[in-house]
């Protein structure tokens, strides 16, 4: 399978979820969005948990992708705070809907997806022992803050009003800049 098809047939999948709330995945349904034959899906993802654990890996690879180019620097010249920061503008940025959200919450109930998040996000989040209590506080109650209202936005379940959302997001913004004096 070329690779576009593998790319395709994982974003059909995620459109499943996408469209059905979160809905289950099966592979027939999987080869019938991507345009594939089961079979053809099969060679490549021989059982549901495998192409449940590519969508993660792949939904994964997307927030990775999206937070690397939100970031100011190289990310090995990055500093945790500028981390947190383009995780925050990532979560904030209303492109991560339901499928993402599905996917996400899946883990919680099926342990065996949690490791693609945690491979590609841990080191995001890694704030050092050495750093003041404060910042590590404000750091990560500005990531607590972007993933509630990715929850929101993503869910639909009392997102802020619109005339509200803009300070919203500045104020989860301002917690990755400044200091705790």
């Amino acid at each position: 399978m070329r690779p576009s098809q593998r790319a395709r047939i994982l974003d059909a999948a995620l459109q499943l979820v996408s469209a059905g709330g979160g809905a289950e995945i099966t592979l027939d349904a999987a080869a019938r969005q991507a345009g594939v034959t089961k079979p053809g899906l099969m060679y490549h993802f021989p059982t549901k948990e495998e192409l449940m654990l590519a969508v993660v890996a792949h939904v994964a690879e997307r927030w990775e992708q999206a937070m690397l180019a939100a970031l100011e620097v190289p990310f090995a010249e990055s500093t945790p705070a500028q981390r947190v920061r383009a995780y925050v503008e990532v979560a904030v940025s209303g492109d991560l809907g339901c499928g993402d959200f599905a996917i996400f919450a899946d883990a919680a109930y099926r342990p065996s997806l949690s490791g693609p998040w945690i491979d590609r996000l841990a080191r995001w989040f890694d704030l050092p022992p050495s750093m003041p209590a404060g910042e590590r506080a404000r750091l990560t109650l500005a990531r607590l803050a972007a993933d509630g209202l990715w929850v929101a936005d993503a869910t639909g379940v009392f997102p802020p009003e619109a005339a509200d959302r803009a300070a919203v997001v500045r104020r989860i913004r301002a917690l990755t800049e400044g200091s705790d004096a």
